[in-house]
């Protein structure tokens, strides 16, 4: 299954980003906890040369506790400044500022050293489509200010807004890149709802997801939907087992794997089947 998905709105995100970068110090990126790789538009890298950069690994709460630990330290490493994050809940939201801020002392110092008394801090929060970044803007802010919503491309417009005397944040919509050249990554990001589901087969992508659970999270599938199988088993019998375990049934009485297949992906991305990180550092060596 080879999933490519750049609407025409995303072009023009991207030529709008950047037409603002020299307007901003740091560049703040949301990944989704559960791919944080994957997640990580590296387009992103190219936009904000010289830049001071922070990832903040949301839905923190759908990961697993110890590759999210690993994803930060990884991260870390790279010279980000790396947070977890649980934008539905705000935690870990407090912490963003006061590391913005820290990112810029040097900055500042030395612009009031000139007799610049004061000095903002502006940011652009980037990230894919459904990583969270509207539902961060609203609790950080402390009231409605970006339309949330769990399809992709819910934000289509740049807005400045101000959650300090100083401290300005341009939000900008969700935007992905035009080609993912690994074929895991466009999967991955399919399975986490960046991509729009219309565009999809979802009995065939829930296929590829049972794929990719059997071999570290099978007992997340057996717990949830009542089933047993060999991890050798092929996934689309599994997934039969799943509407066969829920009573799903076209007219005739065959099992209606479609029905299935959405009830799996939407379970999965609601964290229903428990914490599941999809990928880990180690896998990106060599």
């Amino acid at each position: 299954m080879n999933i490519q998905w750049y609407p025409g709105h995303m072009t023009k995100t991207k030529r709008m980003m950047q037409e603002n970068i020299s307007l901003v110090d740091i560049v703040i990126e949301l990944v989704d906890a559960r791919i944080p790789y994957s997640s990580k538009n590296p387009d992103i890298d190219d936009l904000a040369k010289n830049k001071y950069r922070m990832i903040l690994l949301n839905k923190c709460d759908l990961a697993e506790e110890n590759a999210t630990v690993l994803w930060e330290k990884y991260y870390k490493q790279k010279g980000f400044a790396v947070m977890q994050l649980n934008a539905l809940k705000g935690t870990g939201i407090s912490q963003v500022t006061a590391s913005a801020r820290e990112l810029m002392q040097e900055k500042i110092q030395k612009q009031k050293a000139r007799g610049r008394l004061f000095v903002p801090i502006r940011s652009m929060i980037v990230g894919i489509p459904n990583v969270g970044k509207s539902t961060f803007i609203n609790q950080y802010v402390g009231k409605t200010t970006a339309k949330t919503g769990d399809k992709p491309g819910v934000t289509r417009g740049k807005q400045w807004i101000k959650l300090k005397k100083d401290f300005e944040l341009l939000d900008t919509p969700g935007i992905l890149w035009p080609k993912f050249d690994d074929k895991e990554v466009g999967l991955k990001l399919a399975f986490t709802g960046a991509v729009n589901d219309d565009i999809l087969d979802l009995t065939t992508l829930a296929t590829e997801l049972i794929n990719h659970l059997v071999i570290r999270h099978s007992q997340c599938l057996q717990k949830r939907y009542q089933i047993t199988f060999d991890t050798i088993e092929q996934p689309h019998v599994i997934l039969k087992q799943i509407a066969v375990a829920r009573g799903f049934k076209q007219k005739g009485g065959d099992a209606d794997l479609d029905r299935a297949a959405k009830i799996l992906l939407d379970e999965y991305r609601g964290g229903k089947l428990g914490k599941i990180t999809l990928e880990l550092p180690e896998e990106l060596e060599g």
